[in-house]
């Protein structure tokens, strides 16, 4: 299987909600499940910044990564250290 990638560098093949509740961000255009419950505009902040606003493919080709929306979104599941983790990974992606 091709790997999905999200415009914030998560893969999508490794997130437990690809085919039952999302479809990727791409596909969802941004409007990915948990920004629709949790979202006022019921869209991912980070793909609406580098998709939307920007017109950028990703996250990665902005010059500002990480910036603050970036590194402050963190899926509230995991710790802060795996957060930190998760960002150099995702970055590493995106460039």
């Amino acid at each position: 299987m091709q790997e999905l990638l999200s415009a914030c560098g998560l893969l999508c093949n490794e997130c437990k909600f690809l085919g039952d509740t999302c479809d990727g961000c791409y596909a969802v255009k941004g409007k990915t499940f948990w920004a629709k419950e949790f979202r006022t505009d019921k869209i991912c902040p980070l793909f609406n910044c580098a998709v939307n606003d920007k017109k950028f493919n990703n996250c990665g080709q902005c010059d500002r990564l990480p910036c603050k929306a970036f590194t402050e979104l963190q899926d509230p599941e995991i710790s802060d250290e795996e957060h930190a983790k998760s960002i150099e990974l995702r970055i590493s992606r995106l460039r």
